[in-house]
């Protein structure tokens, strides 16, 4: 049974050639987000290492390339392992590799999985001091209210004891957020349509990524970003057996992300059992990077 209102899954972005694409949306001018993170992160690593402490196991959510993680592992002493998670396996064999050549004496276990749903943690050959979840970026963002708290509970249980070291992209101008969803290159927009492009060859379907627009905008009442591909005219589209039929600007949501600020994260987050203890922030307060410790139950 098909849905009033169309819906995919922001996860399937992340095959080899859409993680290849965030990787370039992630260098361009419009995208704020990473280089605001890289400069906090270099800033005051050193107060984020001394709160994780030695002998930690880092488990990075959605790792993709592990290019952030090198900063921690720099400055972080003789940590327990690294734990690199991710559902594009091709992305994760090759970081994983790079990494493990990069930094021989650490011990790298990848898990190729969809964070979102159950899974193991390997267990390092050190002993653990506390397990330590690290996810940067902006893909907290992602997730709606109720998964959002559902996501930080299921890392509270993984990481009793240790803590969570997360970014979190702050409420700001709104022509800001429109410019770093809708770059002038059309990076953003090839990544969008990406999502077609692995349905046409995934599923068998016939969409014409001609026939369909890339539409990104700020929703003030929501406090999100929201990410949708248009219907430029009325089509049917045949997904295998099943045809779907688009009227003329009706949309496919393919993505949420959520903008916060401090109080409203700090909120969410107690819900879950998690107490901020420290924040990092640039100057312009665009983007923080958060240290949360799990309270124990």
């Amino acid at each position: 049974m098909q849905k009033p209102r169309k819906e995919l899954p922001s996860k399937y972005f992340y095959n080899e050639r859409g993680s290849r694409l965030f990787e370039q949306i992630c260098l361009l001018d419009e995208y704020y987000l990473t280089r605001t993170e890289l400069y906090i992160m270099q800033k005051w690593v050193q107060e984020m290492v001394s709160l994780l402490g030695p002998n930690c196991l880092l488990i990075e959510y959605g790792s993709g390339n592990s290019a952030k993680i090198r900063l921690l592992l720099d400055t972080l002493q003789t940590p327990a392992g690294y734990v690199p998670i991710d559902i594009s396996k091709e992305h994760l064999a090759r970081a994983g590799t790079a990494l493990a050549s990069e930094y021989p004496g650490l011990e790298v276990l990848p898990v190729c999985a969809d964070y979102t749903s159950a899974f193991e943690i390997p267990t390092p050959g050190k002993t653990v001091a506390r397990r330590i979840a690290y996810y940067p970026g902006s893909t907290f963002g992602n997730f709606n209210p109720e998964p959002a708290r559902n996501f930080l509970k299921q890392i509270a249980m993984v990481c009793q004891g240790g803590g969570l070291l997360i970014g979190v992209d702050l409420k700001k101008d709104a022509t800001l957020l429109h410019r770093a969803y809708n770059d002038w290159q059309g990076v953003t927009e090839q990544f969008n349509k990406n999502l077609l492009i692995r349905i046409n060859q995934e599923l068998g379907s016939n969409f014409q990524l001609g026939q369909f627009g890339h539409y990104a905008f700020y929703n003030p009442t929501e406090g999100r970003v929201e990410m949708h591909l248009v219907s430029l005219k009325n089509q049917t589209v045949r997904i295998g057996e099943v045809e779907i039929a688009f009227a003329l600007g009706e949309s496919i949501w393919t993505e949420s992300s959520y903008k916060y600020t401090l109080e409203e994260f700090a909120s969410l987050a107690a819900t879950a059992g998690l107490t901020v203890e420290h924040v990092w922030t640039d100057p312009q307060q665009f983007f923080s990077v958060q240290y949360l410790a799990v309270r124990n139950e």
